[in-house]
């Protein structure tokens, strides 16, 4: 067995498959691109799905990958056992209609014990109990032993609902019995770590049909996984994942900080490895673009992100720490993914910008959890519910164990299997929801067929003489299509441009003899023919008929305006905001552009400006726009930016826009910057964690927005009754008279309400011996309320208020109750509900002072002349001591 590092056994695995035949396919990001079924990339084939259910033909039919994968389903077992992490690698083999079962095994094996050198005689395999041929080969041809050959069901049968699926075969490393559970019935399959698992062979024949039955595929697939963790311990000879070459130099700097050693305290341990592990999953997927937030795949990392926190605290680091880290996983990782080098300092920023924000939220949960004990305390009781145990721990990131810790210093024991049951059900609706979306249902058909070449001529010209050479409506190749009739078709030459990288599709027509057809919308076939969907206007068209195909030029003509101005903005955001900033989607219409980046926060007023000038002025230097066509390497040698989620091959397109902007980029552009005449920012927005919108318009759309612009200012002038150039002045003397008004009658509403005030003290009721004032009051609100309550407390030292009033329609009331009362049993929180109920609604709070609203305002002076009946009976006041 040969002692190779990680990025020797990655590289030894590309190669092979490379010599193979195999195309090597770079690491997609970890956010799928294209596919709303996946929260992230979870398994090396994901990027590949395309491929899979036949929307693309790959370039060659053998592919191998080393991916980047997330996976968050068992976060709380990270840490606590061998080989649990959030992120991993998968290397993998693919074939989309080439080999089969025969080359997957074989080349496996050859793999394993020629290249890595595994002893032949620890391996074992397990096959589908009714897969003859997987059996046959690995007995007959690779030689393994019948009793190194393991029959499986369920577990060796590969399936996400409709579509591809079909038998696996796994490959076991028997680590030997130091790793064992010493059971006599100990074999591959055992929850001990003897037999490791170290490769998956997926076998993709069958296609899973609506009714449950399966049929075979036209064309199989192979899709194989191996954890480059789990064979880089048994490369390495460690006991786990954590203490490879992976992981262990992230955990000597988590030593370094916390001034405690590793591998001395099993508890100890657990946190150590909890932080590299999610330390490198955070690094990764900001890397990639995924900032903390609240939502999805950003709650995710804010999640794991506070996790590795609270770990650090257990290890007695009180401080802002993980960013220190940072550096270590791009160290590790940095030579297979420079992406963590590059953008390391933008990481480390984002890491401490959250810790210093978690630590803040844990002061949030703690007052939190107080409050609820304070409230459990005053009513008696001496359980903290699993459902407020689960908020706490969901939405403060507090860890239940901390909950207990502080409970049980009140005298308060939490509901363990409430919060259990809570977060069970919350995995149970993850888990749902990942098996209703990440079925991968086949679409081969008609399509996948038609492979007559078409030929793309729309850079250089909008129209071209043309003839049909497939016609499909539905799942059905048809001969024609006539009036009314809506059909797909290819043409052996087009200029229409195909919907990609954020460009919409030409719009336009197709004229033939006596017949006419709209374009519709242009995408790109399987085999990456340019589609056309059309609507037959008049006439018929045929295949093999010839026709004239033109493209609507005023549309095409707005939208190079709108996609050159999109690389223009990308390099403006950088220079203004940092390199950090990434594409993370665009739409290029006609009427306008919208651009999607990573950024931390909403952009200032000054921040807008500036990328607008520079924008304009990269427009106005009329710089010409280079389109060329370069090796992969050799354009990003020159700068060019590689956009987000894209696929590159070895040669690319270069759009390059004077000395300014360079991108790789396969849409439309104009010939020179100046042709784009302005450009204008609509908006700028925020539309999820970490990522900004901005939305903007060029040419006679700008001009059109700055004109609608200039025609609100002349109406505010109009209104103003003062020349456009004075309107800002106007407008702020008539700010500033409002905010005068807005004082006095604030002063007005304070004299009032404290001769209110003053009325209802001296109408205060004795009730034995305590102050009572009850009361509506008309034409207020809840501040109102508040206002007069406050100055109630003021004027009577021992006090029982209760108010209210209707507000917009609604009953609203405010109670407060003095101290030296309190101790009679009398809790405004308690009163004030007692008495919104009384008017169909609630409420609560404080028990010195709470608010509460009401439903039925006919009910409120009912309930307000309860008041005195309440107060008698929490205080235990006899009807003869009220007076």
């Amino acid at each position: 067995m040969r002692r190779l590092s990680a990025q020797e056994i990655r590289d030894t695995f590309k190669a092979y498959f490379a010599e193979r035949g195999h195309l090597v396919f770079p690491s997609a990001s970890l956010v799928p691109h294209d596919d709303p079924t996946l929260l992230w990339i979870n398994a090396g084939m994901a990027p590949l799905k395309p491929y899979f259910d036949g929307r693309e033909i790959p370039e060659k039919p053998r592919i191998v990958s080393v991916q980047k994968c997330i996976r968050t389903n068992d976060i709380e077992n990270v840490g606590h056992t061998a080989r649990h992490q959030t992120m991993f690698e998968m290397l993998g083999n693919f074939s989309f209609g080439d080999y089969f079962k025969r080359d997957a095994i074989r080349w496996a094996w050859g793999y394993l014990t020629e290249v890595l050198e595994l002893e032949p005689e620890r391996l074992y395999a397990t096959v589908h109990h009714e897969d003859e041929e997987a059996y046959d080969i690995w007995h007959r041809e690779v030689g393994l032993p019948k009793e190194r050959i393991v029959l499986g069901d369920e577990d060796n049968f590969w399936e996400i609902g409709e579509g591809p699926c079909g038998p696996c075969s796994e490959i076991y490393y028997d680590r030997g019995e130091a790793f064992g559970c010493g059971s006599d019935h100990c074999g591959p399959g055992c929850d001990c770590d003897r037999f490791l698992e170290i490769w998956n062979l997926v076998f993709t024949q069958f296609n899973k049909e609506p009714d449950g039955s399966y049929t075979p595929l036209p064309k199989k697939n192979i899709d194989t996984g191996m954890g480059l963790e789990r064979i880089a311990s048994v490369l390495q000879n460690v006991p786990n994942n954590f203490e490879t070459d992976l992981f262990r130099p992230i955990i000597a700097q988590a030593e370094r900080v916390a001034g405690v050693p590793y591998g001395e305290d099993s508890t100890r341990d657990v946190h150590f490895k909890i932080i590299a592990d999610h330390l490198r999953t955070v690094v990764f997927a900001v890397g990639d673009g995924v900032l903390p937030g609240n939502e999805g795949r950003s709650y995710i990392i804010r999640r794991l992100l506070r996790r590795a926190v609270r770990s650090g605290r257990k290890l007695g680091v009180e401080r802002p720490f993980l960013h220190e880290l940072a550096p270590a996983v791009s160290q590790v990782m940095g030579t297979e993914y420079p992406e963590v080098v590059e953008k390391l300092e933008f990481i480390q920023r984002v890491i401490r910008t959250e810790e210093e924000r978690f630590l803040e939220t844990l002061a949030e949960g703690e007052a939190l959890l107080q409050s609820i004990l304070d409230r459990l305390t005053e009513s008696g009781e001496k359980v903290l519910s699993g459902e407020d145990a689960f908020r706490l721990y969901d939405t403060f990131g507090f860890p239940i164990d901390l909950t207990e810790e502080i409970a049980q210093e009140r005298g308060v024991t939490v509901d363990r299997d409430g919060f259990a049951r809570e977060l069970e059900a919350q995995r149970e609706r993850a888990r749902s929801a990942r098996q209703a979306q990440e079925g991968m249902n086949s679409e081969r058909g008609v399509l996948e067929t038609l492979t007559v070449p078409s030929r793309f001529v729309g850079y250089e010209v909008l129209s071209t003489d043309s003839r049909i050479t497939a016609l499909v409506q539905g799942p059905d190749a048809v001969e024609a299509v006539g009036a009314g009739e809506e059909a797909d078709l290819l043409l052996d030459v087009t200029p229409f441009y195909a919907e990609s990288g954020g460009q919409l599709a030409d719009r336009g027509r197709i004229l033939a003899e006596g017949a006419e057809a709209q374009v519709l919308d242009v995408r790109k076939a399987p085999h990456g023919q340019h589609l056309h969907h059309v609507r037959v206007l008049s006439g018929r068209l045929t295949v093999g008929g010839a026709v004239r195909a033109e493209v609507d030029v005023a549309w095409r003509r707005d939208v190079i305006k709108n996609h050159t101005a999109t690389h223009l903005l990308h390099k403006a955001l950088r220079e203004v905001l940092g390199d950090h900033v990434a594409q993370a989607g665009s739409l290029v219409a006609d009427t306008r552009l919208r651009f999607d980046f990573s950024h931390f926060g909403p952009l200032t007023r000054e921040e807008l400006a500036e990328v607008e000038r520079r924008v304009n002025d990269a427009i106005w230097r009329d710089d010409p726009v280079e389109i060329f066509e370069a090796d992969l390497d050799e354009a990003r040698a020159m700068g060019a930016m590689a956009l987000f989620g894209e696929k590159y091959g070895k040669r690319v397109r270069v759009v390059k826009a004077g000395d300014y902007s360079i991108e790789l980029c396969g849409g439309c552009h104009v010939p020179r910057t100046g042709v784009i005449g302005l450009f204008q920012i609509v908006s700028e927005t925020g539309i999820g964690s970490g990522v900004r919108r901005i939305e903007a318009v060029t040419g006679r759309w700008a001009y059109r927005h700055v004109r609608d612009r200039e025609a609100i200012l002349e109406h505010l002038a109009d209104l103003y009754k003062v020349p456009s150039s004075e309107v800002v002045a106007r407008a702020e003397r008539a700010l500033e008279e409002t905010r005068q008004l807005e004082r006095e009658l604030e002063s007005a509403r304070a004299k009032l309400s404290r001769g209110q005030a003053a009325r209802l003290a001296d109408e205060a009721r004795d009730v034995g011996g305590i102050p009572v004032i009850a009361a509506v009051v008309p034409d207020t609100d809840i501040e109102g309320l508040r206002t007069i309550v406050d100055d109630l407390r003021d004027r009577l030292p021992s006090h029982v208020v209760v108010l209210g009033t209707v507000s917009q329609g609604k009953v609203q009331l405010v109670a407060a109750v003095s101290k030296d009362l309190q101790e009679r049993k009398l809790h405004a929180g308690q009163l004030v509900k007692e008495v919104a109920q009384l008017t169909g609604g609630g409420g609560g709070g404080r028990p010195d002072l709470a608010q509460a609203g009401g439903r039925d305002p006919e009910k409120l002076p009912a309930a307000i002349a309860k008041v005195v009946e309440i107060v008698r009976e929490r205080a235990g006041i006899l009807p003869t001591e009220a007076k």
